[in-house]
């Protein structure tokens, strides 16, 4: 089985598109349709005709290209069963827990509320990629994967989220060189995706709720992991 091919850039603001290509049946989903122009743009560089859309949830940045795009290449719309009625063109519907072949290659559907009631994740099994989402919960589902598995997110938040990441984990030497190392990406011009998810593990204050040093900083020793999470969130929400 010959791996899958990534196309990755942007759309509209900060969104990122992403192409996935199976090299050996042509297929080609794309990951959310952000905005029509970028992925067609993507597409006909790469000369793939685009046969998927996997919707990862409802927001309008995420399927305003559903219906454009489905019109010129007739492709499958597959998306999250709990958010159907709002998703544009919407074929067939995922839960948690279920599964299906993108050629030979097994896509597992993860739910993970918390960005949207009903966001779902695409765990590429065997080619260690994920299209991932946010929130504690939601997050514990994708932090049993394996260290090695790619991530890729759909906004390039990095450099702020790594800013942020410093004020609750300032004596973290490894999110220190991370943040230092997005800092030289973006002025550069060059995007942060993919992460992988050894790396959040070690510098996401989202995946580190339990971390003795990150309580120690929000005085909150004694409170549950979710208490915790919830503290950086609000925390992150008015940064």
């Amino acid at each position: 089985m010959k791996p899958l091919e990534l196309d990755v850039f942007l759309c509209r603001t900060d969104n990122f598109g992403v192409l996935v290509h199976d090299p050996e049946t042509g297929l080609t989903a794309a990951i959310d349709a952000p905005e029509e122009a970028p992925i067609l743009e993507a597409a006909t560089r790469r000369g793939w005709k685009i046969s998927h859309i996997f919707t990862t949830h409802h927001h309008t940045d995420h399927v305003s290209a559903n219906l454009a795009l489905k019109e010129q290449f007739g492709c499958e719309i597959i998306g999250p069963i709990n958010e159907a009625v709002a998703i544009p063109g919407l074929d067939r519907t995922m839960a948690d827990g279920d599964s299906f072949l993108f050629g030979d290659h097994t896509v597992k559907v993860i739910e993970t509320p918390g960005h949207t009631a009903g966001h779902i994740c695409y765990h590429f099994v065997d080619d260690k990629l994920l299209f991932a989402a946010d929130m504690w919960h939601s997050l514990q589902k994708l932090a049993v994967l394996p260290d090695e598995t790619a991530v890729y997110f759909g906004h390039e938040y990095t450099l702020s989220n790594a800013r942020f990441a410093l004020t609750i984990d300032p004596d973290n030497e490894r999110l220190k060189s991370r943040a230092a190392e997005v800092e030289a990406l973006r002025a550069d011009g060059k995007f942060t995706i993919p992460t992988t998810l050894g790396l959040e593990k070690e510098t996401n204050p989202f995946l580190r709720a339990a971390d003795p040093a990150i309580r120690r900083n929000l005085i909150m020793e004694g409170k549950t992991n979710e208490e915790v999470f919830a503290e950086i969130r609000k925390r992150k929400d008015n940064f």
